[in-house]
């Protein structure tokens, strides 16, 4: 892992809500608003940049950790501004605080944890996994 992103650096990503977004489960669509879930996906997204930018040709990004408070809905094609703030580094994890805004609203926050490992680690972890 190359570690050469100083803390509290930002790297942002903007996205347009689509209706594919919507909060929606097998029994049927919520709400014709951006799902929570959706939300997690974008934010992980923000903070796997960082990630990318840091990881070796051999290694991968994995997800550890990931929290969200929902504040306000997001309607379709809002475009909406996740901001990933880097906070920590400890040995291979990343840690971010992320911001979703809409313009000036603030549609939520929270904090997303990446690993960088050898891709053959994982290969072997998810090997062992497997039944």
């Amino acid at each position: 892992m190359v570690n050469n992103v100083k803390l509290g650096a930002v790297r942002v990503h903007k996205y347009t809500v689509k209706a594919t977004d919507a909060a929606s489960f097998d029994a049927g669509e919520v709400h014709q608003v951006m799902s929570t879930f959706s939300l997690g996906r974008e934010m992980e997204w923000s903070s796997r940049l960082f990630a990318l930018e840091m990881k070796e040709a051999d290694e991968e990004g994995i997800g550890t950790m990931l929290e969200i408070k929902h504040i306000s809905p997001a309607l379709f094609n809002a475009e909406l501004v996740f901001e990933a703030k880097l906070v920590a580094v400890v040995k291979n994890e990343l840690t971010c605080e992320i911001l979703v805004t809409d313009e000036e609203r603030i549609v939520a926050t929270g904090r997303t944890g990446q690993k960088i490992l050898k891709k053959e680690k994982l290969n072997q972890i998810f090997t062992s996994l497997e039944r």
